[in-house]
């Protein structure tokens, strides 16, 4: 089992490896060329700055026992099917029985952005947020390791 980040879009990073350090389990963080992040405990892989390059990193890495994080629903799909767990920045937990209806929303979103119709973007990230991605996370390495 490891941990295998989304490193475009997850903020809580040193939070996440300090959960990893107390299980010893390795974490990868894969990264655009356009983004710096350093880090004492993880694995930084560096990929190309193409359309997707980072995304299919991620998917390409994930097997079976892995924990993704991404709030990207498109790499959440794909990597379930591999056997990964897959939760958000915000604690989401993705399942085979959630991940239709939210690639379903987020393509009616599109095509509703695309005709010139507007939405409120995502709410701001709240300790709420922080707290559930820690709880569930723990939640989650402890079920994989029983």
């Amino acid at each position: 089992m490891k941990i295998i980040i989304d490193g475009d879009a997850c903020p809580s990073i040193s939070k996440i490896e300090n959960l990893a350090k107390e299980y010893a389990i390795e974490v990868n963080i894969f990264v655009d060329i356009h983004h710096y992040i350093q880090s004492d405990y993880s694995k930084i892989i560096v990929v190309d700055s193409g359309f997707q390059s980072v995304d299919m990193y991620v998917v390409n890495n994930s097997k079976d026992g892995d924990i993704v994080i991404t709030q990207d629903y498109g790499v959440a799909a794909m990597c379930l099917p591999r056997g990964s767990t897959v939760i958000s920045p915000k604690g989401r937990i993705y399942s085979e029985e959630n991940i239709d209806l939210l690639l379903e929303q987020r393509h009616v979103s599109q095509k509703i952005r695309k005709a010139g119709g507007r939405f409120k973007g995502p709410k701001k990230r709240s300790f709420e947020d922080e707290e559930r991605l820690l709880n569930n996370l723990s939640a989650i390495i402890e079920y994989n390791l029983n």
